[in-house]
């Protein structure tokens, strides 16, 4: 069997194992999060079972890495690099609400900000809908630069996925065993929820305005 190898740590992948690395950035790309087993189950006609098995593989390869108590943990290593990739492009993600959550909408561009925007982590591209963030000084229409990481501080503007599926734009603040995503517009209400019902995708890097 032909096999595909991962540039950045000479392992050898099979054709599927790169397909389903590829499908796992692309939907994460796509909707600002990662997709479940069974999503990627429907994506290529097999079981659950099967990817799962593909999963475990990549995860031993130090590739992937998942929290086995959470539906949409699966997270790519930085020992990862895609062939169809150019070092200096953040993906656009799609649309993030800073007003009521909605889910975010498939878009495939890319803008070119490597240097404007220098991470360690990786990046991703929103564009906000609502004005629940106005005051600060993020509007409808704009776009937020976000990096994925773990370590949120109280004040950090987050991308939040709610245990609905849905995603939305607030501040973070952590209030005992509760969790506060305070908006930044007096018209808008903050959300409360507990530590088990967010997933926090990243926080917010800067900002970009066209107009």
């Amino acid at each position: 069997m032909t096999k595909s190898r991962d540039r950045s740590t000479g392992r050898c992948l099979t054709p599927r194992q790169l397909e389903i690395l590829t499908s796992i950035r692309d939907f994460q790309r796509s909707h600002g999060y990662s997709p479940t087993m069974q999503e990627l189950a429907d994506k290529f006609g097999v079981t659950k079972v099967t990817v799962f098995e593909h999963v475990e593989t990549l995860i031993g390869k130090g590739l992937l890495q998942r929290d086995a108590h959470k539906a949409r943990s699966l997270e790519l290593t930085s020992s990862v690099e895609f062939p169809d990739e150019h070092e200096s492009l953040i993906p656009f993600a799609g649309r993030i609400a800073a007003g009521l959550p909605v889910e975010a909408i498939e878009n495939a561009d890319a803008v070119d900000l490597e240097q404007l925007f220098h991470s360690r982590h990786q990046r991703f591209i929103l564009q906000v809908q609502g004005e629940s963030m106005i005051d600060e000084q993020i509007r409808d229409g704009d776009l937020v630069v976000v990096e994925k990481r773990s370590n949120i501080r109280s004040g950090d503007t987050v991308v939040a996925l709610l245990a609905n599926g849905d995603a939305t734009l607030k501040k973070f603040y952590r209030e005992g065993r509760k969790i506060r995503l305070q908006p930044a517009n007096p018209d808008f209400k903050p959300i409360y929820v507990n530590e088990n019902e967010i997933q926090i995708q990243g926080a917010v890097i800067g900002v970009i305005r066209t107009y």
